[in-house]
């Protein structure tokens, strides 16, 4: 077969077969039609050939060999050697890349300043208490296994970016809307992860999920401004709930001083009072001990000590004898008329 026939076949498409049309090329211009035997020619060819098996794997990389469209071994970085084609063949996939599949919005030009389109038809999800939510996300994943990887799956992101919208869609189903968009985003997050590594791996796609990042979350245009409503609403809550908390740790303080005030008077109240009983019963039970020994002259005395506390508050007027028979016994005097009967002569 002439060189040219066969570096159209499909057989000519291989890195062994682009080298080899090159060496054939090269060795015509050098010999310039004074070309050797055809042996000469052959072993040449063969020569370049098994050169061609030749590869070298970057660190980034994995050797994946093929024997014949069949998986036969992986090599490591570096320098090796297969069996030339159409016998061995080999594929480097980048395992050390971290590759990115977008939900919900496709990144239109990175910018910046970067522009984005929205896709709604992924990035609407029905929460567990029946409210819509808008959610955008950015998967990130690697290669951890490059033959499951090549061989298992036929479209990776395609299938990446199915199983991401299922395990979103399943995790978002199970929260309500408050925590997916206030203190729930990161447990979504990682709910979100564990779920879609455990369909990827029963897919053994061979792929290692490095992280699911959302990106905007938020309720549905048509319905913005009442969750804004609610969400002031919620802070005009936690605000006078704050303020009557506030007056409440003010006034139950005074409240319970007060009262121990009143409680403390009171006990005061209540001794004092207690102790002048007791004088009293003692004062009493000293006078009936003395009564009991000398009953006049305990009598006269209490009568006198009696007579001396009323006659303490009392107005007095005292009367010589000699004016006492011209006064009425009960005509009324106070100081002024008896001043008036002492100057008459």
């Amino acid at each position: 077969m002439d060189w040219d026939q066969f570096k159209g076949t499909e057989h000519g498409t291989s890195d062994g077969m682009r080298q080899m049309e090159d060496a054939y090329r090269q060795f015509k211009q050098k010999f310039k039609g004074k070309i050797p035997g055809g042996w000469v020619i052959l072993v040449i060819l063969i020569v370049i050939w098994m050169a061609s098996g030749i590869y070298i794997v970057s660190p980034d990389e994995a050797g994946v060999v093929k024997r014949f469209g069949k998986y036969v071994y992986m090599t490591k970085p570096g320098p090796h050697f297969h069996l030339p084609y159409p016998i061995e063949t080999v594929i480097k996939p980048k395992v050390t890349e971290v590759k990115r599949i977008e939900v919900g919005f496709r990144t239109i030009d990175p910018g910046p300043p970067a522009r984005y389109r929205d896709v709604p038809k992924e990035s609407l999800m029905l929460t567990g208490d029946e409210n819509i939510v808008d959610m955008n996300l950015i998967v990130q994943y690697k290669v951890k296994n490059p033959v499951d990887y090549l061989f298992n799956v036929y479209n990776i992101p395609k299938t990446v970016k199915d199983a991401t919208e299922a395990s979103i869609r399943e995790i978002v189903g199970k929260n309500n809307i408050d925590e997916i968009l206030t203190t729930g985003k990161y447990q979504v997050q990682q709910d979100t992860k564990k779920l879609l590594q455990r369909i990827l791996d029963k897919y053994k796609a061979g792929i290692m999920v490095v992280a699911v990042q959302l990106q905007d979350v938020h309720p549905p245009e048509q319905v913005m401004q009442a969750f804004k409503d609610v969400a002031s609403a919620k802070e005009d809550k936690i605000k006078y709930i704050n303020e009557a908390q506030g007056y409440q740790n003010d006034i139950i303080p005074k409240a319970k001083g007060q009262a121990q005030k009143v409680i403390n008077a009171a006990q005061a109240y209540l001794k004092s009072k207690v102790a002048e009983a007791q004088g009293d019963v003692n004062r009493f039970l000293q006078v009936y001990s003395a009564y009991k020994m000398a009953k006049d002259i305990t009598r006269k005395r209490l009568y006198i000590e009696a007579m001396e506390k009323v006659l303490t508050h009392t107005h007095k007027i005292i009367i010589d004898p000699n004016l006492g028979e011209k006064i009425l016994p009960l005509l009324p005097l106070d100081a002024s008329s008896v001043q008036r009967l002492q100057k008459k002569p």
